[in-house]
Formats: C-alpha cells, sequence, structure tokens
C-alpha cells in the first residue's frame, strides 16, 4: 500500500489563510450589506425631512406664481429633484431637473426605473389641510456611490492585511515546528545503539504523545537488543561445554591404548553430541519464536490429538523408565498453530520422564473447563523450589540437578509459545505435594 505524504507545515498554512480569508470576505460582505441597510435608512430619512420642510415653506408662502429654483449649488443637487401640487393637481414649484408630470402616483415612498434616468426613488407627502403636496425623488445613484466608497474602504485594509497576516502566519508556523525538525535532526544523528528516550529541551505539548510513542518503541528495542546479546553470549557459554567436552573425549578415543578405552570415549562423545544437537535444536526453536508478533497459520487445532501423538513419539522414553503414565485426555478444540503446541507438549512432557524417577507416576492431563482449556503434566520427581519457579523460565537458568542433561531452555520455550497464544502458564507442586504440576490455561474460543 502507497502512503500518501503530505505537508503539514503547508496544510496548516493553508487551512490557516483561506479560514482568515474566508473569514473577511464573510465579514466584508456583511458589513457591505449593513452599511447599504444603514445608508438607505439614512438617505430616505433625509428625503423625508427635505419634503416636510418643502411643505413647510410652502405651506407659509405663496409660491403660485414660482415656476423653477435656481442654479446648481452641489454636485448631487442633479440627482436630487422635486415638485409642489396643490390640490387641483396643478403644479406650483419644482426643481429644475424635475419634470412637469408628477413624479410617483403613491404616497410614502416609492421606487421607479427608467432606461435614461435610471432609477429613482421617490417620497410623497401632503400637508394637513391636503392642500398641497411635496413629492422628493431622489437617484439611486448618489447611495451606491456611497455605498461603493464603504465597500472600497472596506476591501483595501484586506488587500494590505492578508500579505501581512499570510507573512505571520508563515513565520509562526515556521516557528511552531521547528522543535518538530529538531527532533528529526535528533533522531536522524542517532547511531543504531544509541537507544536511550528523546529528552527535547522543550517541545509542544501536541507531540508528547508521539514522543512517549518514539520513548517506549526505543526501550522495546534496546530490551530485545539486550536479550539478543544475552541470547548470543549464554548461547556461546552453552555450546563452548558440550564443544570442548567433545574435543576433550575426541583425544581420548585417539590415544585410547586398547578397543575399549575407545569405546568408553566414543559413547560419551556421542552422548556429547546428542546433548550439543539438542541444544541447537531449542535454540532454533527459540530464535525462531522470538520474532513472532503472532500465530502464522493459526486454525482450530484439537489438543488430544496432538497429546496423543506427542506420548507415543515418546513411548520408547516412557518405556526405558518403566514409568507409570496416564493420559486423560478430552477433545478440546483451540486456535492455534499446531507445531508450536507440539513443541509446547513435548517439552513439558519431556521434562516429567526425564525428572521423574525409574518407576515414578506421570500423568498428563487435557480438560475443558467454562472458562477454557487446560493443559496439565504432574510427575512426583524432585520439582522445583517456590522460589526458583519463576527463575526456571528464564534462558539458559539450570536446576540443581546435576544427574539430568539439558539446554535450560525448554521451560523458556513453553512460556513464549504460551504467550503468543495469550495463555498462561504455571508452575505448582504436584499431587500430595510432590513432584512438579506444570499446567497451561488457555482461553475459550
Amino acid at each position: 500500500m502507497t502512503t500518501l505524504w503530505f505537508s503539514l507545515r503547508r496544510r496548516l498554512l493553508g487551512l490557516l489563510l483561506g479560514g482568515v480569508a474566508i473569514a473577511w470576505l464573510v465579514t466584508m460582505v456583511f458589513s457591505y450589506i449593513d452599511a447599504h441597510h444603514e445608508v438607505d435608512e439614512l438617505f430616505d430619512a433625509q428625503l423625508a425631512q427635505a419634503a416636510q420642510t418643502l411643505l413647510a415653506l410652502a405651506s407659509q408662502v405663496d409660491v403660485e406664481d414660482v415656476e423653477e429654483t435656481g442654479g446648481i449649488a452641489h454636485k448631487y443637487q442633479r440627482r436630487l429633484r422635486f415638485q409642489i401640487w396643490d390640490a387641483h393637481g396643478k403644479l406650483l414649484i419644482r426643481s429644475k431637473n424635475a419634470p412637469e408630470t408628477a413624479l410617483t402616483a403613491d404616497n410614502g415612498f416609492s421606487e421607479s426605473r427608467s432606461k435614461d434616468e435610471g432609477r429613482w426613488r421617490q417620497f410623497s407627502q401632503w400637508n394637513e389641510q391636503r392642500s398641497l403636496q411635496v413629492q422628493v425623488s431622489e437617484n439611486h445613484y448618489i447611495r451606491d456611490d456611497l455605498v461603493g466608497h464603504i465597500a472600497w474602504r472596506l476591501l483595501l485594509p484586506a488587500l494590505f492585511g492578508l500579505p501581512l497576516i499570510g507573512l505571520w502566519v508563515w513565520l509562526a508556523t515556521r516557528q511552531g515546528f521547528a522543535t518538530l525538525d529538531g527532533i528529526a535532526r535528533q533522531i536522524a544523528s542517532r547511531q543504531p545503539d544509541q537507544l536511550q528516550a528523546l529528552n527535547p529541551a522543550s517541545a509542544p505539548e501536541e507531540v508528547r504523545t508521539m514522543l512517549e510513542a518514539l520513548n517506549g518503541l526505543f526501550l522495546r528495542m534496546a530490551k530485545t537488543l539486550e536479550n539478543e546479546r544475552r541470547f548470543t553470549a549464554d548461547a556461546a557459554h552453552e555450546l563452548r561445554t558440550p564443544l570442548a567436552a567433545l574435543q576433550a573425549q575426541l583425544q581420548v578415543a585417539l590415544r585410547a591404548r586398547d578397543d575399549d578405552e575407545r569405546e568408553r570415549s566414543l559413547g560419551q562423545m556421542q552422548q556429547g553430541l546428542a546433548r550439543a544437537a539438542h541444544l541447537v535444536v531449542q535454540m532454533l526453536q527459540l530464535a525462531r519464536l522470538d520474532p513472532e508478533s503472532g500465530l502464522p497459520d493459526a486454525r482450530p487445532i484439537d489438543l488430544a490429538t496432538l497429546a496423543e501423538a506427542v506420548c507415543a513419539d515418546l513411548g520408547s522414553a516412557i518405556l526405558d523408565k518403566n514409568l507409570d503414565f496416564d493420559l486423560q485426555a478430552v477433545p478440546c478444540l483451540i486456535n492455534g498453530q499446531a507445531e508450536w503446541l507440539k513443541v509446547l507438549m513435548r517439552n513439558l512432557i519431556d521434562n516429567a520422564i526425564r525428572y521423574t524417577p525409574d518407576g515414578g507416576r506421570v500423568l498428563v492431563r487435557l480438560e475443558q473447563h467454562d472458562k477454557g482449556v487446560v493443559f496439565a503434566v504432574s510427575d512426583d520427581g524432585p520439582g522445583i523450589a517456590p522460589e526458583q519457579r519463576a527463575a526456571a523460565l528464564q534462558r539458559f537458568h539450570r536446576l540443581n540437578h546435576a544427574d539430568q542433561p539439558g539446554s535450560g531452555l525448554g521451560l523458556s520455550i513453553v512460556s513464549r509459545i504460551v504467550e503468543l497464544h495469550a495463555a498462561r502458564f504455571t508452575l505448582e507442586a504436584g499431587a500430595d505435594g510432590r513432584g512438579l504440576c506444570a499446567a497451561v490455561h488457555f482461553r475459550k474460543n
């Protein structure tokens, strides 16, 4: 699967600038609408005030002979026009730019539009005696021009302000990501064996989770490497002893004075080779188990069938020691890896056979309960003292049973397979407090 990479810095910069631009645009639109409304209200009030002023003046003077007003006094005067009518529909007075026909037939505010003159806003009002009517009209150009000036004043700061804000946001994000760049350089400059925790002088709170995860990974890697170094050192030490013994027996065989001495040396060499081969096999098994992060080819497994097969394979060892061996198994299905489960059973049963004295008793039980499945191997051998049971699970830990050969890896392998199957491994005293009972508790599917 191809990973889609993106720049967090550019994305954050784009989101911030985009958000600021959109917010500014929305603010401008609402400001423009509000300003347009307020301008309309202001000009309507002035229009009504002008009409009332004209109406008051016309009521006090004789305007029968007035036809038009004087010259232009303001640049907006041609956009403002008025008429005064009497009750008989006679035009008494008008502005020079006003027509001789009525500006509007409505009372109060009204709108009109023409191709030549454009859009106009009218206000018409009678006096109390309804003897005089004033009509005042104003071209919308005045309002639109004023609102346009207001809109430009709103837009102008944005044209200069947005680049400044963009520069500030860019500098802020660059400064904010400087710590991440420093952490990245710190990681890149490390050697493979430098797995100490990252502890920058300063870091944003938001990256604490990532740093804690990285430090946890470094800690696990350090433990893994330490385990590998210890495993390699222990393995070299364990292999040195049988190899040295083999070399010594070879020298004895080469210098043997008779066939009997040579046969004894060759027999001891054979035992040494068997021990070394067993150690190598177990080391390889443990090496294969260590990198496993899950169960390959996991499927439903009948533990009873596996147990019967393992016991059959160890039948000769059971007969050689004349053991009272008993297998009590009922069909039990779990989800697991058959190869590893077989190794687990073989190690536990083989340990019980080797440490149980001749004529002793070994019991293999496979039971199913409400909470899951239990596979247990009990013997009446020397057992393991309670204070030594935790150490017995460590690699290359040898119990104080000098008469029994072993590599000290059997229980470590069992413990690792148990972990892979999300099960639980216990070591307890056997029946009547004698020997050892090794039990694996599998969860119910």
